[in-house]
């Protein structure tokens, strides 16, 4: 007896020491998703009355207006396109019903400065449609009007065409779910099945809509390699402005914390109006909607309706880039660009393994010991994906820079060695800061696989003798293999895209993809760009691929 109390206590203190320190190690995790956004806000509030006041009287209110612009433009037209395509799919039979039920999905893989990128080559004034155009029609240059694509509207359709995905696959899942009771009462008192959907089906299904309009937005005031290119002034060129070619650190503080604030409101707006959102289903028994057969004019309408959004969110721009790449003289496989495809994948597997194992460390903490401590720390995990890239790297890189200059002023009194930029001057920094922008998508993909995981299995586990750890290895981590691998995938593929904190926060000479895509299009050099653009499509279309997928099989 004394030696299996002997041993019930070591095997408690083996539990006690693993929970404790996944807890310490869950905590740093959440300080570090935190000390950006804190950082801002020092830097910001130390940084003088002065600069707010000339921001105030010259960029803010321009910054504040086309932001805002830009938000309402994508958020009405994601809206509109993703609501549509999603009722039609859903709601009507049409012959290529089922093709476009996926293939909506595909512009999902474009980073919306890519295809800016393609339509501008196209579209502007040098472009083959404005040429044709004075070709045949013999007009000059200033005979007529043709709208600018490098404009605050061009900005939000190439945001829109690439955006409205989050929207489509979120209606269509609530569109889905939803049993036909409620709808079929709507008709038999009279309405036609618009105004039914319109009074009834769309209103259930308005937490799924509002959740992926707001998703658009936030990605849209986070976005800076479409409206840099299009020379439209946000709060996202600002702060790159403001830091590199003013070299005023407090105004690129001041002006992050203008969009965190924004960000995080919409964040706690789109927490809100889901927490309180709730419907439930009308009768006991789950009917799926009745889908109406649509013939002849009405059926072409709707497959046209579908199609559009897919051919100049995917299909057209693929075209213009494999077309621009014939004619470029960019070669993939010289030196210079195999050094730019090993850094992309050098950032985006180690961001892709750390991003994921810290999910794990946060996720694993809460089901061991739910509580405020591991809640704290799930919640503020999840912050990152309401923060724009360049403010996680304007609030990752002023602390750090800072304890860099006072570490090599340190070491150059007292041994008369200077050690440069440790931190700031290594990848490292970067990856951190890949994971607090993308840990969010990280740990909701654990979280979804850890559903399966049932809690007997846990009890089961120690009744065994495993430790904490020992379950997570031998019990979770092989149920949870698909959706680790997904996690992973996606942040890969988001690393790869990712623009604003690898422009602000890459090492010296240390460029990828998605830098000489944008530095190439910015010296005008589109055919150069489109390059390193398909490459970064092809590694995009990877997650959509699997989305699509689930998508089938949803159906």
């Amino acid at each position: 007896m004394a030696d299996i109390e002997y041993s019930d206590q070591g095997t408690r203190h083996r539990n006690s020491t693993g929970t404790r320190v996944l807890g310490w190690i869950a905590m740093v995790i959440a300080a570090t998703c935190l000390l950006p956004m804190m950082a801002v806000v020092l830097a910001a509030v130390t940084g003088g009355t002065d600069t707010v006041s000339h921001l105030l009287s010259t960029v803010l209110p321009r910054y504040a207006t086309t932001t805002l612009i830009l938000v309402l433009l994508v958020a009405a037209g994601t809206f509109c396109i993703g609501v549509g395509a999603a009722w039609l799919v859903t709601m009507t039979r049409f012959p290529g019903a089922r093709v476009m039920e996926i293939a909506l999905v595909l512009p999902l893989a474009f980073p919306a400065y890519v295809l800016a990128y393609a339509y501008t080559f196209v579209l502007d004034h040098p472009g083959i449609v404005q040429s044709t155009l004075r070709d045949v029609m013999g007009w000059g240059p200033r005979d007529y009007w043709f709208p600018e694509v490098r404009s605050t509207e061009g900005a939000a359709v190439m945001l829109i065409l690439v955006l409205y995905p989050y929207v489509y696959l979120l209606a269509r899942a609530a569109f889905l779910q939803q049993s036909a009771t409620a709808f079929l009462a709507a008709r038999s008192l009279g309405s036609n099945p618009f105004v039914a959907f319109w009074k009834v089906s769309l209103p259930m299904a308005r937490p799924a809509i509002a959740g992926g309009v707001l998703l658009a937005v936030m990605e849209t005031i986070a976005d800076f390699g479409t409206v840099a290119y299009f020379g439209v002034q946000t709060f996202a060129t600002g702060i790159y402005t403001s830091w590199f070619t003013m070299a005023d650190r407090a105004a690129a503080a001041q002006l992050a914390l203008c969009l965190l604030g924004a960000a995080l409101m919409l964040a706690v707006a789109e927490r809100t109006q889901r927490g309180k959102s709730k419907y439930h289903q009308a009768g006991r028994r789950h009917a799926a909607l009745p889908s109406a057969q649509l013939r002849g004019f009405a059926a072409f309408g709707a497959f046209v309706l579908c199609a559009i959004p897919v051919v100049l969110g995917f299909a057209l721009p693929v075209f213009i880039l494999f077309q621009m790449g014939l004619e470029s003289e960019q070669n993939l496989l010289s030196r210079r660009y195999i050094g730019f495809i090993q850094n992309s994948l050098t950032l985006a597997s180690i961001a892709a393994v750390v991003t994921v194992c810290a999910a794990i460390c946060v996720g694993f903490f809460q089901r061991l010991k739910p509580g405020r401590q591991s809640m704290s720390a799930v919640y503020i995990s999840r912050l990152g994906y309401a923060v724009p890239g360049g403010v996680i790297a304007v609030g990752l890189m002023v602390p750090f820079a800072n304890f860099d200059n006072l570490l090599d002023g340190w070491m150059r009194a007292s041994f008369g060695v200077s050690t440069g930029l440790l931190v700031t001057g290594s990848i490292w920094l970067l990856v951190a800061a890949y994971m607090v922008r993308f840990l969010s998508a990280a740990l909701s993909a654990y979280e979804g696989g850890q559903s399966m995981v049932h809690p007997n299995m846990d009890a089961a586990a120690r009744s065994l003798g495993k430790t904490p750890m020992g379950t997570l290895r031998r019990v979770h981590l092989p149920i949870l293999t698909p959706s680790l691998l997904t996690a992973l995938l996606i942040v890969f593929v988001d690393v790869m895209k990712e623009l604003p904190a690898t422009l602000i926060m890459r090492p010296f000479n240390y460029d990828t993809l998605a830098v000489q895509a944008f530095r190439l299009a910015s010296d005008e050099r589109l055919e150069g760009a489109a390059v390193p653009s398909l490459v970064i499509l092809a590694v995009g279309l990877l997650p959509v691929i699997l989305i699509c997928r689930q998508v089938g099989r949803g159906h």
